[in-house]
């Protein structure tokens, strides 16, 4: 079933792929602004988390996990330590079943109010948001599930 999956071109505006994990492509969303991770189950027509099975919803909370020991990681690289995680799978703009998890912070441009839809992005820039990915590709070998 893999290899019919697709994720939604919508993604592509707006985030990149960092690697594949059991369950999830994950992708970084290309706001500097916020470290934030994208989950997205390989699983071809999936809208809603009741789609997956018990096991692969397991997997995927295993996988949100992992994600914020990532964007934890992106937050102190940026001398910026996360202070909150917020995990969301919305689909209301983009339909198929997909995690955000972001890092937030007391000082940041939005606290308290959620990221989405809230404000311009602010892109990494080419450089940065190589640097960004690359770090992550790396920590993503490193940062065992938990």
């Amino acid at each position: 079933m893999v290899g019919d999956f697709k994720a939604d071109p919508a993604f592509d505006a707006g985030s990149v792929v960092v690697c594949d994990w059991p369950l999830c492509e994950v992708r970084l969303q290309d706001d500097a602004r916020f470290p934030w991770l994208i989950l997205i189950p390989r699983r071809p027509g999936l809208h809603e988390l009741e789609e997956l099975t018990p096991s692969e919803r397991a997997a995927l909370m295993d996988e949100i996990v992992r994600a914020g020991d990532l964007v934890r990681a992106l937050g102190e690289a940026a001398g910026r330590p996360v202070q909150k995680l917020n995990v969301g799978a919305l689909g209301n703009v983009t339909a198929q079943l997909h995690a955000h998890v972001v890092g937030r912070r007391h000082d940041d441009g939005l606290w308290p109010d959620p990221v989405w839809g809230r404000g311009a992005a602010l892109p990494y820039g080419a450089n940065g948001l190589q640097a960004a990915v690359s770090r992550l590709r790396l920590l993503a070998r490193e940062v065992p599930a938990k």
